[in-house]
């Protein structure tokens, strides 16, 4: 049950270090490399956009399944139980929506440094001419 938010923590993870590496400020030659290499990245990648949307329905199904805890007939342990269970849930919801946030930010940043190249190599023809 746990690996399936490790593995969305490890993609959440690597998802903000190569949205860091293309924010910062380099060189072109670098970051034409970079990006071409995580443009190459991306389409596999999107495999994280429905996974981290159907952990998200799970989460809201066993919301809507839980047993609620809430009278005076709950011991303190089940309480407790119940209230870290809701804690872990909302955790996992906002994991879920920063993979799919963070995916969404990578893939417009190389957007639009392509569209960024492109039109320096417009401008560049239109001075040449």
């Amino acid at each position: 049950m746990a690996l399936q938010w490790m593995i969305l923590s490890y993609v959440v993870a690597a998802e903000a270090i190569i949205a860091l590496l293309l924010t910062l400020p380099s060189p072109k030659a670098i970051k034409s490399t970079i990006v071409s290499l995580v443009s190459l990245v991306l389409q596999p990648a999107l495999f994280i956009v429905p996974f981290a949307g159907f952990q998200l329905l799970d989460i809201y199904w066993k919301k809507e399944h839980r047993l609620m805890c809430t009278s005076e007939i709950c011991t303190a342990s089940e309480r407790d139980r119940f209230e870290k269970s809701i804690y872990k849930a909302q955790r996992n919801v906002i994991l879920c929506a920063a993979a799919i946030l963070l995916y969404w930010s990578v893939y417009r940043i190389c957007k639009y440094y392509k569209e960024i190249q492109s039109l320096e190599a417009v401008e560049k023809r239109f001075k040449e001419q």
